[in-house]
């Protein structure tokens, strides 16, 4: 945890930005794998981290602005629980090291939101992402799911606090793009022909366990790359194939990390390989150039776009003018996914909070298909961490349909793409911190460039 103050003056801030009303904070429960004993790894609430913390099962807050109130809900550790969990702080124990007194029972919730709710008093809330939190929702304030209607100014102010990271929270993220690199960098050095995507994935979290720390997400290791999330891990790498590896690791505070690498299942890429990676490399160097406070994301996007349109002309895959493919939607054939997204508590950062208010500062969001994918699009902030990820995916049946929909033929070759529907996928991935001036890579380098890799195979 960060000393108690952290949390003291983000709540405060978050306080002196609403102003007034009674602030719901719904933290996570345990929950059963095939039964109630057997659960998952419990992970809290990031909001609830970032206000309050605690990164225990169970617990319950309010932020009652108009009262002058914090509160902690949650119930102590019986017997039982100690015998077969082991013992932890006090309830009260827990609300002190984050700067709060007041803690009541688990049950008295529901008591005193009826009291606000009779007080006429808002009662702000954050949406669910979680069935139990639906549940919980009904119970507490006897709202149906799908009924439910978040407050949108809490989301945005705790979109606003959570966007901009302190000095502490890059440290804390920088751990984890450490630890993340040197999975990376194992997966790397490791792989080999005969070899099982699962072994692959084996030795990779290994190494996030071995630092103390846990998956940020579900590994992704295939020699399928065109499908872009792919968590299938039981083919066996082969001669000639390249592997997808996208992975992060997650620290005990909660902070993320999430790199992507391509590496050549044999020592060196063919020449087929390089072509298409050097193209990727190209549109992923001019996106971290032209990164730095005021920049729309969606620029960055675009021009990251254009690079992948012109490498293909180059090819013979794509033809016409490239600004125009990027404009029409063209690219998206090759590039159906966003450049990046933001980067923190969560490796999609707040994505529960909803993309239009993270990432577009509640503008709307193209309905184009690949565009439509873009998670992140406003001007660039000091403090924002993101992902830099394009990437060029042969997806055979996105080309199957296209071309029988005659779509784009002025910008696509189908005659030359149909030689590359074997190729699949790939991309790399960086994360970055918007400075003052520009924008810093955060965490060791992993190799890039096709030159890069090979060094370590």
């Amino acid at each position: 945890m960060f000393p108690k103050d952290t949390y003291v003056k983000r709540r405060e801030a978050l306080k002196k930005r609403l102003g007034s009303g009674l602030l719901l904070f719904l933290g996570n429960n345990e929950c059963g794998v095939n039964y109630a004993d057997n659960t998952y790894d419990f992970r809290q609430d990031s909001t609830f981290l970032y206000y309050f913390g605690l990164p225990y099962a169970g617990l319950n807050a309010v932020i009652d602005i108009d009262n002058d109130r914090e509160i902690i809900f949650g119930d102590e550790l019986t017997i039982d629980d100690i015998v077969w969990m082991g013992t932890q702080p006090t309830l009260h124990e827990k609300a002190s090291m984050v700067g709060i007194s007041d803690t009541r029972p688990a049950a008295d919730l529901a008591k005193y939101l009826r009291g606000a709710k009779i007080l006429d008093q808002r009662i702000h809330y954050l949406p669910p992402y979680r069935p139990e939190h639906n549940v919980q929702l009904l119970h507490l304030l006897g709202l149906l799911p799908g009924a439910e209607q978040p407050s949108i100014p809490m989301i945005r102010a705790v979109v606003d606090q959570r966007n901009h990271k302190s000095e502490e929270e890059i440290a804390e993220i920088e751990r984890a793009c450490d630890v993340t690199a040197d999975m990376h960098i194992t997966a790397i050095k490791m792989l080999r022909p005969g070899m099982r995507e699962c072994e692959v994935s084996a030795a990779i979290e290994e190494v996030a366990q071995a630092a103390g720390m846990r998956l940020s997400f579900p590994t992704i290791a295939t020699v399928n790359g065109q499908t872009l999330h792919n968590h299938y891990h039981g083919n066996v790498a082969k001669p000639g194939q390249m592997l997808l590896v996208d992975a992060g690791a997650e620290t005990e505070m909660g902070y993320a990390g999430d790199m992507s690498s391509t590496i050549c299942v044999d020592k060196t890429f063919t020449p087929r390989q390089k072509s298409i990676y050097d193209i990727q490399v190209a549109s992923h160097l001019a996106a971290v150039d032209a990164l730095k406070p005021g920049v729309p994301f969606k620029d960055v996007y675009e021009l990251s776009c254009r690079v992948v349109c012109e490498g293909l002309k180059g090819l013979g895959i794509m033809k016409g003018d490239p600004a125009e493919a990027v404009e029409a939607g063209a690219h998206a054939m090759f590039y159906p996914c966003g450049l990046g997204h933001m980067m923190g508590l969560d490796v999609h950062d707040m994505e529960n909070l909803g993309e239009v208010w993270v990432g577009y500062d509640g503008q709307p969001k193209s309905t184009q298909f690949g565009r439509k994918s873009l998670r992140l699009a406003r001007p660039l902030e000091p403090g924002f961490v993101h992902t830099i990820e394009p990437g060029i995916y042969f997806i055979p049946e996105l080309i199957d349909l296209w071309r029988g929909q005659h779509k784009f033929e002025d910008f696509i070759n189908y005659d030359e793409v149909e030689k590359w529907k074997d190729f699949t996928g790939l991309r790399n991935e960086e994360d970055y911190l918007i400075t003052e001036t520009g924008a810093r890579r955060l965490g060791k380098k992993i190799p890039l460039t096709t030159e890069e890799v090979e060094a370590l195979r």
